[in-house]
């Protein structure tokens, strides 16, 4: 056996008894399963009754699964009536990975309940998205969005506000540092992507304005059920263009490979020549250069590679700790209310007297569903972490490791007025950094599924940091297991800097 071998070897079991001796931490969830139980927890896709409540004994089923962990008791957990969707991978939580942390060694804290102000705004926000989902970013001014924040900034509302107040240019946007700088849109899902010998102009599938969904209660308890509705086919969509309204990036987070923004903005940086990290060991190298490791195969496997491990631990906090209930099934317990078919006093009332809500239910008969861009609603799965966002913040935490993120981006550019070319952004921009737009990508992804009304807020704000730690561990043991001496540095979501060693 080689030094190199045997030194290899020992990493591996270097690496195993760390596994062994690193604690799980412990999980917390917000207490809403035992004190409102059927009301408060994700129970979409089991059997549920007339107003919307899941069965007990087959809630009774799914919480057995996920207290044995066998095999059968999963297979024995019930769909609804309809039976057309299945639940999706509780069991993937319970997977091992032998490299960056394992699916069970990270948590999120408890989400807000359902019985308190922080909650009600953010269900607020997400009745103001449905509302505005055609309106496009460019045209947020007091005059179209203006009423929206107003409200906001009366609430308990956690996102970006500028001196105490939530203003049309911090509406809808992400609270990471860059996320309030230059235009909403990410300028690495509008530029080209060089592919190879293709060059690939972003022209996306849009979904035609104003077509909303489950806002009748007989359709929004069908998909409860386990109804399918079959996905809009995006190849049948009349128009395609860059993305410049909400409902633009909540069908863009329909249809994407989950990690597909953050490969192309890997080729986007790969074609610009982008300066690597400065930690980078190649960026010392008078004769050689990076390739299989500190190089772009490395990055590009890696960017794609970290998505599944995120995926794998979030799905643990989605299943077997916090099984938080999706807006959609708040809404119908806000219908329900609300139109007297059941009586939940728990429901904060900042919500229930909502402008939003009010217009919500003008526009759409009296309903008070929350309105969805999807057909069928909500994947059927919880929703505290988000997948979306776990991975957003796993992968970008991996390019903002190999990259010079004090890199500027030069030129920003914004749709047309028909969102069919690309045209220079003439608002106040400053410097724009590349850490800017990655914090920024992370963000537009994230929060477009809270427009299409599938996640919250804390979704996204609680998950970014959770992928952001994956990320973090997955590099550092790739670190570890190269030949070569080197680091990398990055800046994290909250603005601290930090250095990878092995």
């Amino acid at each position: 056996m080689s030094r190199r071998t045997s030194a290899a070897a020992g990493l591996r079991r270097e690496l195993a008894d760390e596994l062994l001796r690193t604690p799980d931490p412990t999980h917390n969830n917000n207490g809403e399963d035992g004190e409102y139980p059927l009301v408060a927890s994700y129970t979409k896709g089991l059997p549920h009754d007339e107003v919307g409540e899941a069965e007990p004994r087959a809630y009774a089923r799914l919480l057995r699964a996920l207290s044995t962990h066998r095999r059968d008791d999963f297979e024995s957990v019930p769909l609804g009536p309809a039976g057309e969707r299945p639940l999706v991978n509780p069991q993937a939580g319970l997977a091992f990975d032998p490299q960056g942390p394992d699916a069970q060694a990270l948590t999120i804290p408890p989400a807000p309940r359902i019985d308190g102000r922080e909650n009600s705004a953010e269900m607020v926000e997400l009745y103001w998205m449905a509302l505005l989902r055609d309106v496009p970013f460019g045209e947020f001014s007091p005059d179209t969005v203006g009423e929206a924040a107003e409200e906001l900034t009366g609430l308990d509302f956690r996102g970006p506000r500028v001196d105490g107040e939530v203003t049309p240019g911090t509406l809808f946007r992400g609270d990471t540092p860059g996320d309030l700088r230059g235009p909403y849109v990410s300028q690495f899902l509008l530029r080209d992507i060089p592919y190879g010998t293709l060059r690939v102009p972003q022209l996306h599938a849009t979904a035609p304005p104003g077509e909303d969904h489950l806002t009748s209660f007989a359709d929004w308890l069908a998909v409860q059920n386990a109804k399918e509705f079959p996905p809009e086919d995006p190849s049948e969509f009349p128009t395609r263009g860059y993305p410049r309204t909400p409902r633009d990036l909540a069908t863009y987070v329909h249809f994407d490979a989950l990690y597909q923004a953050y490969l192309n903005a890997a080729l986007i940086l790969l074609g610009l020549d982008a300066p690597t990290d400065p930690n980078n060991p190649y960026n010392f190298s008078d004769n050689q250069e990076g390739f299989g490791t500190y190089g772009g195969p490395h990055l590009l496997s890696l960017v794609t590679e970290v998505a599944t491990r995120a995926l794998k631990t979030v799905w643990y906090q989605k299943w077997f700790v916090h099984r938080r209930l999706r807006p959609e099934e708040f809404g119908g317990r806000i219908h329900a209310h609300l139109t007297e078919m059941r009586d939940y006093p728990m429901i904060d009332g900042d919500v229930l007297d909502s402008t939003a809500l009010r217009y919500v239910a003008e526009e759409h008969g009296g309903c008070y569903l929350l309105p969805q861009a999807y057909r069928e609603g909500s994947p059927n799965h919880p929703a505290y972490g988000a997948g979306h966002s776990t991975v957003a913040a796993a992968c970008v935490t991996v390019l903002k490791a190999f990259f010079d993120t004090s890199f500027v981006i030069t030129d920003p550019v914004v749709p047309d007025e028909e969102g069919r070319k690309l045209v220079p952004y003439e608002g106040e921009v400053g410097v724009l950094t590349l850490e800017d737009e990655l914090n920024k990508l992370a963000a537009n992804i994230s929060i477009a599924r809270n427009m299409a009304g599938v996640h919250w807020r804390t979704d996204y704000t609680e998950s970014l940091r959770l992928g952001e730690r994956i990320g973090i561990g997955v590099v550092r043991d790739q670190l570890r297991s190269a030949h070569e001496d080197g680091c990398l540095s990055l800046t994290r979501f909250d603005g601290t800097r930090i250095t990878i060693t092995p």
